[in-house]
């Protein structure tokens, strides 16, 4: 489950008009969703208020298995549409796969003029996150430099004395400062950073093959009838899928640690759900489908990942890692299944002909939206290394819970490994 500030966060950057799917650090995204979520550990308290469009705080508890916790707060100079936890999409707070839309080129807001001057400001957002009784800080500065243009600044900073004595002693220090630049034209992304513990610098690239989407463009297909051929799409044959190529690739040196890397990687993505509602749905005529290869050459690393929805609520992904030099391998599974409400009971067309005929004219009116409300999803994931993890998410009331465990089946003596409850509650107003 997304804590409070990751929500505001994609809030923003939905609000100012940045794809945040469209980096190179995001590649995975999909397959992640499925096979590399958080199981909460302990429990864990999250409270947050929203007083006004533009101002939010948070605190966390942590009462297992040792008590902690942390108090946050987040401004942004854009007016952000934060619900409550009562009533907010499942999907917009819970990571899960799915399938990007096409990317297009940002836009930035509209221009606005005072007497011959220009009076509009750039959108930024400022986050900061005390952790007790560590004293640790947290700080995250974000702003849009241009339409294409976004920089970033990540901040950590921790006090010596909650470091452990081991840690002293190898003279390692937590405190770090990392700054970022974000260029994204649709087509292509660049990701400029730069840390300053270890003096690392790095580059990401991510190309995407074929022509972008228009802004006035809708990012689903409509079901209406049919589309034109795009330009990016072939023809499939004996049942191929149609989609978009993207590839990418990351560099990064450290002078402080005189160490490089590099890492290549390429995309396969299903075209866009088309916006068939829940009454018609039977499954689409091609199943939503992500397709990842990623390859370190020094590190000989390979990873391919494979997700894809085979029905309107079941997602399931299988991924293979593979060490060209060592030859260790490791085959993960997942599933992602999401939980809905029952529809409500319709009534006989004999039982609405003898009740009130307004009434009978809404039940015929009315869309059944609460066979499309999700009241929560289940994650599971196996390794060949025997780890299995299940995970729970959905609301509860007034409040989100995530539930989860993590299950060692070679160890007899520990199977259970860890096991969490997390409880979350933000309102708005």
């Amino acid at each position: 489950m997304h804590p409070f500030a990751p929500y505001v966060l994609h809030s923003y950057y939905r609000a100012t008009g940045w794809n945040e799917d469209n980096l190179f650090s995001n590649f995975t995204r999909s397959s992640n969703a499925i096979l590399d979520f958080a199981v909460p550990r302990g429990l864990h308290l999250s409270v947050s208020k929203s007083p006004n469009a533009f101002f939010n705080t948070s605190y966390t508890l942590n009462a297992l298995p040792s008590l902690s916790g942390s108090v946050g707060y987040i401004f942004s100079s854009h007016e952000l549409d934060i619900k409550n936890s009562s009533d907010v999409h499942l999907k917009d707070t819970v990571e899960h796969f799915r399938v990007y839309a096409q990317p297009r080129r940002p836009e930035g807001q509209e221009e606005v003029w005072l007497a011959g001057e220009r009076v509009d400001t750039r959108d930024y957002l400022l986050y900061g996150r005390l952790h007790l009784p560590t004293g640790r800080l947290d700080a995250l500065y974000s702003t849009r430099l241009s339409p294409t243009v976004q920089g970033l600044v990540a901040a950590i900073s921790d006090l010596p004395s909650s470091l452990a004595t081991e840690g002293r002693a190898r003279g390692d220090n937590v405190s770090n400062m990392m700054f970022s630049l974000q260029h994204d034209i649709g087509k292509w992304c660049t990701e400029y950073t730069w840390s300053a513990d270890d003096g690392m610098w790095g580059i990401r690239v991510l190309h995407n093959f074929g022509r972008l989407r228009s802004p006035a463009e809708p990012p689903d297909e409509s079901a209406t009838g049919p589309r034109p051929k795009r330009v990016d799409e072939e023809e499939a044959t004996g049942g191929g899928l149609k989609g978009r190529v993207s590839a990418g690739a990351e560099v990064y040196v450290s002078a402080t640690e005189k160490s490089a890397g590099v890492s290549l990687g390429v995309r396969f993505t299903t075209l866009p759900d088309t916006g068939l509602s829940s009454q018609t749905f039977r499954g689409p005529a091609q199943p939503p489908t992500t397709i990842t290869g990623l390859f370190n050459p020094m590190m000989g690393h390979l990873s391919a990942a494979y997700a894809a929805r085979v029905s309107r609520d079941l997602s399931l992904c299988s991924r293979f890692n593979f060490n060209v030099y060592s030859y260790d391998s490791e085959w993960t599974v997942g599933a992602e299944w999401w939980m809905r409400r029952s529809p409500p009971h319709a009534p006989s067309q004999g039982e609405r002909a003898r009740t009130n005929p307004v009434h009978a004219e809404k039940w015929d009116q009315q869309p059944s939206t609460m066979a499309t409300d999700t009241r929560g999803v289940v994650k599971a994931r196996m390794s060949t290394k025997n780890n299995v993890a299940l995970l729970w998410e959905g609301r509860l009331k007034q409040m989100l819970v995530g539930l989860g465990v993590i299950s060692d089946l070679s160890s007899r003596s520990k199977p259970i490994t860890a096991i969490g409850l997390e409880l979350s509650y933000f309102s708005t107003g």
